[in-house]
């Protein structure tokens, strides 16, 4: 997530595939096509500053791989520094793009 603390958005779009299962959230439906996915992104240069971003890699097998990930940001738009703990579930085909994220996050 190195292109996410240098806030380059499309290098990581570029490790999604076109045809991800791209869940923002897990209790929500996933996006409907690749654009709402870019949607979700192309915001971050705006509105993100600072990131400082960690990971570890809890489990995997041939399908799927589970990552906690950590981060600090400031949002732009009011200057409050945010701090975040997640999970990333993560498939990749045979390409090595994503097919399937799903991420579940809490925010302080």
């Amino acid at each position: 997530m190195k292109s996410w603390k240098q806030l380059d958005w499309r290098r990581t779009i570029e490790t999604l595939s076109r045809d991800v299962k791209y869940y923002e959230t897990p209790i929500d439906e996933p996006c409907k096509n690749f654009e709402e996915v870019i949607n979700l992104w192309n915001v971050v240069e705006e509105n993100q500053k600072d990131i400082n971003y960690k990971y570890k890699i809890i489990s995997f097998d041939e399908n799927t791989c589970i990552i906690n990930w950590q981060m600090t940001r400031t949002m732009t738009k009011n200057n409050v520094k945010q701090e975040i703990d997640g999970i990333f579930q993560i498939s990749l085909n045979e390409e090595g793009k994503c097919i399937y994220f799903k991420q579940w996050r809490f925010t302080r």
